[in-house]
């Protein structure tokens, strides 16, 4: 059966079809209804989302932040190290205290644990929170919205969105 016939078959279930083709028309049919209904459930927002449209968005504006300012050397995966040591779960870290990175000795000799207000201060200006880091070029982030959805975004994929 040619195209032109086929699109002819599924439109007009009996215009030139051989008889034998029109029985199965009504089956063709459910097929494809079928099979558009659940492209549409796939596709709705419902299905693909449980969070309101604007967590979403919000939650890829600070997926997209970090990736700005952070993924070049920083992954959020664990064990993933890279020029930087990953931020799997880094709230609540001591800093400098992974095991399998590399630290530079002011990171190592840093007494305190990651929080967001350590985080915030650090992202913000690296060399007054731990003088003599490696995290060259990086001079930090100046703005403050910007700090706030990266560190939104490591808690996030730390604990699952609050």
């Amino acid at each position: 059966m040619k195209r032109r016939q086929f699109i002819t078959f599924i439109a007009w279930r009996n215009a030139g079809c051989p008889q034998d083709l029109r029985g199965r028309h009504r089956d063709w049919v459910r097929l494809i209804a079928a099979l558009s209904a659940m492209a549409y459930m796939l596709a709705s927002h419902s299905a693909l989302s449980q969070q309101p449209a604007s967590q979403g968005k919000e939650a890829a504006s600070e997926q997209q932040v970090f990736n700005n300012a952070c993924r070049t050397c920083h992954t959020i995966k664990e064990g993933d190290n890279r020029q930087g040591p990953n931020l799997y779960r880094i709230m609540g870290r001591k800093a400098g205290s992974l095991p399998d990175y590399s630290y530079s000795s002011a990171m190592k000799g840093a007494d305190f644990v990651w929080d967001e207000e350590k985080l915030a201060h650090f992202i913000a200006s690296p060399d007054e929170v731990v003088p003599g880091n490696n995290m060259k070029p990086y001079s930090g982030l100046a703005s403050t919205d910007d700090r706030t959805k990266v560190i939104a975004y490591l808690r996030s994929v730390s604990t699952g969105r609050p």
